[in-house]
C-alpha cells in the first residue's frame, strides 16, 4: 500500500503510453510478416513495422498466456530455459487500461485501444439498459456486433484471404466476447495445452496463408486462486515453457511464432482489501459497481457524481487515484474515446495501489471474495506484458 501524496499516486498509477509498443499492435505485425499488411491503415502499418516482424512467412501462430505479465516472468526467468532463450528477441509492451483479460482480448483482436473498441473494463454499464453486465460471461440481451461494431483484424484478415484459426474451449466458441471482439475465421476447442499445440502446428503445416491463434487461460486461472507468488503458478510456468519450446522447434521454416499475454499480476492480502460493507458512506450516491477490485467503474446516481468523488477520494487516500470519468479520459486512459463509449466509463475511476483493492461482500460471490491474485491497474506489474518472437 502506499501512503504517498496524490501526486505519487498520480505517477505511480499514471495513463499508459499509448504511444509506446501496446498488444493492439501483435497481430498488425502478424499480419505484415504473412504479407496482408494492406489491411491496415497508416499508423497502425508503421506501429506494426517497429515491432520487428519483418520476415515474410506462410504462417503465424498468436499464442497469449492469460496472466503472464513481464515482471512476473522476468522474476521466474530461472523456470524458463524456452523464455529465456529467448531474450534478445523479447521486449516489454503495454496491455492498455484497464489491465484486464476483456479490454487486453479486443485489443488484441481488433487492433484498436480502448476507447476505441469500447470494451473498457471487466464489467461495464450498458447505457441503454442501465445495468451492468460481465464482458467474459456476456448478457445474452446484448448484441455482441452492435457492441463493437467495427471490423475485427481476424475478418480482415479473413478479407485477405488469410485463413484464421482460433484454439481455445469449446465454451468461449459462441460466447459474446468472441462474437464481439474475436469475431472471424474457424475455432477448434481442445481443453489441453498440449493438444492445443498440436493443433496450432497441424495448422501451420497444411498449404495456405494462415493465421493461428491460440488462447491458453490456466495461468491466470492459478494465480487468481493461488497468488501469482506461489508455486502452483510457477508450476504452470514451466508447463507453459516446456510445450511452448516444443512448438517452437516442430515449425515449418515458414512461419513465425508471436507470444504474448494480456496483463500481469499482483497478489493482494485479504487483510488490506478494503470491503464497501465496513465503508458504506462509499454506497451513498453510487448507482451501479463496476470494474473490478483494483480498477473500479462508479456510476453514480444523476447529480451525485461529485459527491461520489469526493467520498471515494476522502476515504481511499494514498490507496487509490480517484478520477472524475471527463479527467481520466482527458489524462488519456483509454486512449482516444469514441462517443459511443462514454456512457460505458464509469461517472469515476478508481485505480488502486499496489496491495489494495475493494470488494463488496454484499454482491460478490464467496469464490470472488477468495480469490488472492489480481489486476486491472496500472502499476507495472499488471500492465506491461512480454512479446517474444519465434
Amino acid at each position: 500500500m502506499v501512503g504517498s501524496p496524490t501526486e505519487s499516486l498520480e505517477t505511480l498509477l499514471g495513463p499508459p503510453d499509448y504511444a509506446g509498443p501496446m498488444l493492439s499492435d501483435v497481430v498488425p505485425a502478424a499480419a505484415l510478416a504473412l504479407g496482408a499488411g494492406h489491411i491496415l491503415d497508416g499508423t497502425a502499418l508503421s506501429r506494426a513495422e517497429a515491432l520487428g516482424a519483418d520476415r515474410e512467412v506462410r504462417t503465424a501462430i498468436v499464442v497469449l498466456i492469460d496472466g503472464l505479465g513481464e515482471r512476473l516472468l522476468s522474476r521466474d526467468s530461472g523456470y524458463t530455459p524456452f523464455f529465456r532463450s529467448l531474450a534478445s528477441a523479447r521486449r516489454p509492451i503495454s496491455a492498455g487500461f484497464p489491465s484486464t483479460t476483456a479490454n487486453s482480448l479486443s485489443s488484441l483482436a481488433t487492433g484498436r485501444l480502448p476507447g476505441a473498441h469500447g470494451v473498457v473494463g471487466y464489467r461495464l454499464l450498458d447505457p441503454a439498459k442501465d445495468a451492468v453486465f460481465n464482458q467474459l460471461t456476456w448478457d445474452l440481451d446484448v448484441d455482441p456486433v452492435a457492441w463493437v461494431p467495427d471490423a475485427t483484424l481476424f475478418e480482415r484478415l479473413e478479407s485477405a484471404e488469410v485463413d484464421v484459426v482460433s484454439l481455445g474451449e469449446a465454451k468461449f466458441a459462441g460466447r459474446g466476447l468472441n462474437r464481439a471482439s474475436l469475431r472471424g475465421g474457424r475455432f477448434r476447442a481442445s481443453k489441453t495445452l498440449e493438444e492445443r499445440s498440436a493443433q496450432a502446428l497441424a495448422e501451420v503445416r497444411a498449404p495456405g496463408t494462415r493465421l493461428v491463434y491460440l488462447y491458453w487461460g490456466n495461468l491466470d486461472k492459478t494465480g487468481h486462486v493461488h497468488g501469482s507468488n506461489s508455486a502452483a503458478w510457477t508450476e504452470e510456468l514451466e508447463r507453459i515453457d516446456l510445450v511452448l519450446s516444443r512448438l517452437a522447434q516442430d515449425l515449418p521454416h515458414d512461419s513465425a511464432l508471436f507470444v504474448t499475454a494480456d496483463h500481469g499480476m499482483v497478489d493482494i492480502d485479504h487483510d488490506t482489501r478494503l470491503d464497501l460493507v465496513d465503508a458504506p458512506e462509499l454506497k451513498s450516491g453510487l448507482r451501479h459497481l463496476g470494474g473490478e477490485p483494483r480498477a473500479l467503474h462508479l456510476y453514480a446516481e444523476p447529480g451525485a457524481e461529485a459527491d461520489v468523488a469526493a467520498a471515494w477520494t476522502e476515504t481511499l487516500a494514498g490507496r487509490a487515484l480517484v478520477l472524475p470519468r471527463a479527467e481520466a479520459i482527458a489524462r488519456g486512459y483509454f486512449g482516444p474515446v469514441d462517443p459511443r463509449v462514454l456512457g460505458r466509463i464509469g461517472d469515476v475511476i478508481a485505480i488502486c495501489a499496489d496491495g489494495f483493492a475493494v470488494v463488496d461482500s454484499d454482491t460478490e460471490s464467496a469464490s470472488a471474495l477468495a480469490l488472492i491474485g489480481h489486476h486491472g491497474a496500472t502499476t507495472e506489474r499488471e500492465l506491461q506484458v512480454p512479446l517474444l518472437l519465434v
